[in-house]
């Protein structure tokens, strides 16, 4: 089966899906896949038809993939603040708790240290060097801090 993409005006990356038995009306034929593009892209904007093999099947940093000819790649500068968003979204229910037990603590006079070095841990993760040193989706997931994050999104 074949797709056919293209790049919005956003510089996102679009992918249609091609319905071959859709009746053209003039024709009294279906549409051909080179019809179905004349119609459904956008005026004056390019594309390329592909094989379905030429679409990534994870989509994980969708929103970083940039077309380049037949193929999409994935924009790593933006990839990695997806990541870093993602990490962003994670610790925020982290954190909360931690202010929790953080006042849990002062009203007993308890130690804080380890809460305290816990939030740092949480604050500190979106701007780990290892994401900044990334140079493939896999390097970007392998980042994920499980430890202090939880499950990764990516699993």
């Amino acid at each position: 089966m074949s797709k056919i993409i293209y790049t919005n005006s956003d510089g996102t990356v679009a992918i249609l899906q091609p319905i071959l038995t859709e009746i053209n009306p003039n024709t009294g034929n279906p549409f051909t896949i080179e019809e179905i593009a004349a119609k459904d892209v956008p005026s004056g904007t390019s594309y390329e038809i592909v094989d379905d093999s030429q679409i990534p099947i994870d989509r994980s940093f969708r929103d970083a993939w940039k077309q380049n000819g037949k193929t999409i790649e994935t924009d790593m500068t933006k990839a990695k603040e997806i990541h870093k968003t993602n990490i962003r979204n994670a610790r925020t229910p982290k954190l909360a708790e931690l202010d929790i037990e953080f006042q849990k603590a002062l009203e007993t006079s308890s130690d804080t240290t380890s809460i305290i070095a816990a939030k740092q841990a949480l604050r500190d993760a979106p701007a780990a060097s290892e994401i900044s040193t990334a140079v493939n989706e896999t390097d970007l997931k392998a980042q994920w801090d499980t430890s202090i994050l939880g499950t990764s999104p990516y699993s």
